[in-house]
């Protein structure tokens, strides 16, 4: 999709720098260090159509990405990849194994809305809710998934459980569909596709995109708020400039989008403001490959709830992408707090270290100091989708018909991935061009 070149745009930017949670720190020690989205899925066409519209190369994950594993009751699993894998794994009991095989008698939900947790229990047991959905509730979102709505979280599990009433039925059904019109790739129960980035880290779309825009993207520029007369927005800057223009998108994160917005309509400050973000820390270490014990090959692994520990779950960002770390290195990258524990993210720097430290040694065998330490701190991280999410969005959209030119977007709506966010800027940017709007 190419610029109207009859459009006249201008882009505000609250920082100094752009791409909002994409940032990407080349360290003194040669460490990459990803400040938040560290990776994207290649299964999106659009976000690699992009890539080569811009000009910029894309980095596949290195092939054992693939392996995840789980640490439950003292020990790292990995999560089975093929059926075979399930059934001799030990992650879930030999009870908890057959509860999972008996999820296509399930049926459907009784409930427009479910949690992440109501949906996992009722279709896969309670131990598989434990020590799966619940730490990839945290995993994906930083997320409670006691309090994440399923319908809003992941849409495509929850057609499939609309349609056929059983993820495995509907799953069989969906492969054997693909393989009758010919796809190579057939529907999985994961979320399919490559782990992928770029040579020089995320920072590279985004840097890409912002110089595309030129002079007009305006750093450190942020707005005080939004007036509406005559169907025409004035922006407000904190320095007191205002400038008026047709028609006006908002991508910064929801709590800033309230805050602009409060005197337009309370009904955007309250429903908009009410999403929920919480903080999360990311502390990224690095070790001599040879002074840090038998480490972790793969991606990395997730911690759930009920172990009661420190972290969340940590990626060996190394082995994901070699270049993350110098030769013979190994970069580990840690989460802490979210949803579920919110209180974590925000201990003291020397504490938060230590925590950190603790858990690595116990669940990775990690005695030996590292090299190189840093902590990335987001005050509000992700946004949630809880329960009633779709029904926000709903009034949001209604209140949204009062003012015609004015869109919101950005990942506080519908999706968080880079892959949504690119899909839903695209569709953004054809509504702005084909309307429909007043005037």
């Amino acid at each position: 999709m190419q610029r109207d070149p009859a459009a006249d745009l201008t882009v505000f930017e609250a920082a100094s720098r752009p791409g909002g949670k994409v940032i990407t720190e080349k360290t003194a020690e040669g460490y990459l260090c990803e400040w938040g989205v560290n990776a994207f899925l290649d299964k999106s066409p659009r976000t690699l159509e992009l890539c080569e519209e811009i000009g910029v190369a894309v980095l596949p994950a290195d092939v054992s990405a693939k392996k995840r594993y789980v640490f439950s009751e003292g020990e790292l699993h990995q999560l089975p990849e093929k059926p075979p894998q399930f059934f001799s794994s030990r992650l879930l009991s030999l009870p908890g194994r057959l509860r999972v095989v008996g999820e296509v008698f399930s049926g459907r939900a009784k409930k427009a809305d479910e949690t992440l947790a109501e949906f996992g229990t009722r279709h896969l047991g309670s131990e598989a809710f434990e020590k799966l959905i619940d730490p990839m509730a945290s995993g994906v979102f930083a997320g409670d998934a006691r309090k994440m709505s399923l319908k809003s979280c992941f849409p495509r599990i929850h057609e499939v459980e609309s349609e056929y009433g059983s993820l495995i039925r509907g799953l069989i059904k969906l492969q054997k569909a693909a393989r009758k019109a010919g796809k190579k790739d057939t529907p999985g129960p994961g979320p399919g596709g490559i782990l992928t980035s770029f040579e020089g880290g995320m920072a590279v779309i985004t840097d890409t995109l912002a110089a595309l825009l030129g002079e007009r993207l305006r750093l450190n520029s942020p707005i005080a708020g939004i007036s509406c007369e005559s169907g025409r927005y004035t922006v407000h800057t904190h320095g007191g400039a205002t400038e008026e223009f047709d028609r006006l998108v908002l991508a910064c994160p929801a709590y800033a989008q309230a805050s602009m917005l409060a005197d337009l309509s309370p009904v955007f400050r309250d429903l908009v403001g009410g999403i929920a973000y919480p903080p999360l820390a990311v502390v990224c270490l690095g070790f001599e490959r040879d002074r840090m014990g038998p480490g972790l090959d793969g991606f990395g692994f997730l911690v759930p709830s009920r172990e009661k520990r420190e972290i969340l779950g940590t990626v060996v960002d190394s082995n994901v992408f070699p270049n993350r770390a110098p030769e013979g290195r190994v970069l580990l990258r840690t989460m802490v707090g979210g949803a579920r524990v919110p209180q974590k993210a925000e201990q003291p720097d020397g504490a938060l270290m230590d925590s950190v430290r603790s858990d690595l040694q116990d669940i990775l065998g990690v005695k030996t100091d590292p090299e190189f330490a840093q902590i990335y701190r987001h005050d509000r991280a992700i946004p949630q989708y809880l329960v009633g999410h779709v029904d926000r969005l709903a009034s949001i959209e209604k209140e949204l018909e009062r003012f015609p030119g004015l869109l919101l977007t950005g990942n506080a709506y519908r999706g968080v991935s880079l892959n949504d966010c690119v899909l839903n800027a695209e569709k953004t940017a054809r509504t702005l061009l084909e309307g429909p709007f007043d005037g």
